[in-house]
């Protein structure tokens, strides 16, 4: 189908077909693009010719110690210009690059290391407890850690490891990068949590990285040399693709290290940023911001938000301040985002409320995706009518390549030939997906998964805890929050202060609940708890 009938002499060969991989644009624009700023922090400034260099020689050292290709090199670091570095030089080693989320804590990362198999790990200096930690209860030797330390931000050397400038120091300018023969070839391992306890591996390949990227410029409407500020973290799928995505259109990425409103604002008046993404915690910091920290500027700043709809009221107040709001959705699996809510100029009379909500939603398939639609239990598409649930599910090339050492869960995702999400969601008339529940209980605080059964699983190891249930508190700062309801073992003595301590000698800071209820839980029957009660139940805490 779609041959000629005589097609002798018409063969692929290395004039008309080559693998595609994020790792050409940084090479084209270092070509094109010579003394364009690539990487700015603070007095960092890096054109993309000292770019190139810089991820060169790492891939370089990376090689001289040992690193072959397949290998794992992982990262603990904050979005920073040695962070954006790694996303080309450790895939130009031939090696495969995991970002790790650095609010992890010592258990989960030490848990990733051995289960990702990372030979190098690149560590900030104030994550260097949690990666010591974690190599230290680790069977093995575990990976080497390479330190790299922030001066910019007061975080100086521990002297107790080999600095990164001095792994760059090790490598040749010269050094020829290793570029996939197949472009199903491995690129990078990303670990979510998704809705178990034990994070799951998430496999992205070079076809998906290039095409999610370039999608994701035509989405958001980008003309060459645009400003990006980094707020989705580089350990959120890889950035939401965005650093593979700059050097594209000759971008400069800001690089961003702690996340706050003076930063951002600092960042848009004093570089020109015009293009940064973030959860909706981020528009809540901006239109709640001190006076002292906001600046003026004069440009509309395009902003991709995600995790959960941003409130109306924020939404009615943050677009006048000059942030143009798109609601994106997507998972890890997915690369980042994988649909947007389109804006129809025939809806530019809609305000408040009515805008907000139109605005809220997650939109239609990015230009990357064969097909993302939302299907019933039968796996057939449910009716456009705003009201049939069904689970929304994708297809296209912007899809992982499966979970890590685990086929059994890649099989489970891709039944019927779409990678299932596990949200429910209904179906607009404009064909514009919205989301009506999140399955499985995920809580989703700050733009980061949280299990609730991870949460539960730890509140049970209390002695005093007879049962307990985890769901997903309202916050006006973080979207969402675990709150636990406990029901205690008879004669049994806790408090709310103690029970979150003990959570959070646990589990990661983000993870702990923030608000503990003591009551008999609601139960069906057969003694399944009610969930649905006590969200209930949540949402007037």
């Amino acid at each position: 189908m779609g041959w000629l009938a005589d097609e002798t002499g018409l063969e692929k060969n290395r004039a008309n077909y080559t693998p595609l991989t994020p790792l050409s644009k940084l090479r084209r624009a270092a070509q094109v693009f010579p003394d364009r700023e690539a990487v700015v922090y603070g007095a960092h400034r890096k054109t993309y010719a000292e770019y190139y260099d810089r991820c060169t020689r790492l891939a370089s050292a990376l090689a001289k110690r040992g690193i072959a290709p397949g290998d794992v090199v992982a990262t603990l670091l904050p979005n920073l210009p040695w962070h954006c570095e790694a996303h080309f030089g450790v895939p130009a080693s031939g090696a495969i690059l995991n970002a790790i989320n650095t609010r992890l804590d010592v258990d989960t990362v030490a848990y990733i290391f051995g289960h990702g198999g990372a030979k190098i790990v690149l560590v900030d200096t104030q994550f260097l407890p949690v990666a010591e930690a974690a190599k230290e209860q680790m069977e093995g030797d575990g990976p080497e850690i390479i330190e790299c330390p922030d001066l910019h931000a007061g975080f100086s050397a521990s002297g107790r490891h080999q600095t990164y400038e001095a792994l760059l120091d090790e490598g040749n300018a010269s050094f020829k990068w290793i570029m996939p023969e197949d472009e199903w070839e491995s690129l990078a391992l990303n670990y979510t949590s998704g809705t178990t306890g034990k994070p799951k591996g998430v496999v992205y390949h070079h076809r998906g990285a290039y095409l999610n990227a370039m999608g994701q410029i035509i989405s958001w409407r980008m003309v060459l040399r645009p400003v990006y500020l980094t707020i989705v973290p580089l350990f959120h799928c890889n950035g939401w693709c965005h650093t593979w995505m700059m050097p594209a259109v000759g971008g400069t990425i800001v690089c961003c290290r702690d996340i706050t409103a003076k930063a951002i604002f600092d960042a848009v008046a004093d570089e020109g940023v015009t293009h940064w993404g973030g959860a909706p915690i981020v528009l809540n910091m901006l239109v709640n911001a001190k006076p002292e920290d906001r600046r003026e500027f004069n440009h509309t700043v395009e902003v991709f938000t995600a995790g959960a709809p941003p409130a109306p009221a924020t939404l009615a107040r943050i677009e006048p301040m000059g942030f143009h709001i798109t609601q994106v959705y997507g998972l890890t699996e997915t690369y980042g985002p994988g649909t947007e809510a389109l804006w129809d100029p025939a809806n530019d009379h809609l305000q408040g409320d009515d805008r907000a909500s139109v605005k809220a939603r997650q939109g239609v398939a990015m230009p990357i995706y064969e097909h993302v639609t939302v299907m019933d239990a039968e796996m057939a598409e449910v009716p456009w009518d705003a009201k049939s649930q069904g689970e929304i599910m994708f297809r296209g090339n912007g899809v992982m390549k499966g979970y890590f050492k685990n086929p059994e869960a890649s099989a489970e995702a891709f039944k019927g030939g779409y990678f299932h999400t596990g949200d429910i969601a209904v179906v607009h008339d404009d064909s514009h997906l919205q989301i009506a529940d999140r399955a499985k209980d995920i809580i989703i605080s700050g733009g980061e998964n949280i299990s609730s059964v991870e949460v539960e699983n730890t509140l049970m190891g209390h002695e005093a805890v007879n049962l307990c249930a985890v769901v997903a508190k309202p916050d006006d700062k973080w979207g969402e929050v675990p709150c636990a309801f406990v029901e205690l073992k008879p004669d049994a003595q806790t408090t709310e202060e103690e029970m979150i301590d003990f959570a959070r000698s646990k589990l990661a800071g983000f993870k702990t609940p923030k608000k503990v209820v003591f009551q008999e839980l609601p139960k069906t029957s057969t003694g399944k708890i009610q969930k649905f009660e006590l969200r209930k139940i949540a949402k007037t805490l």
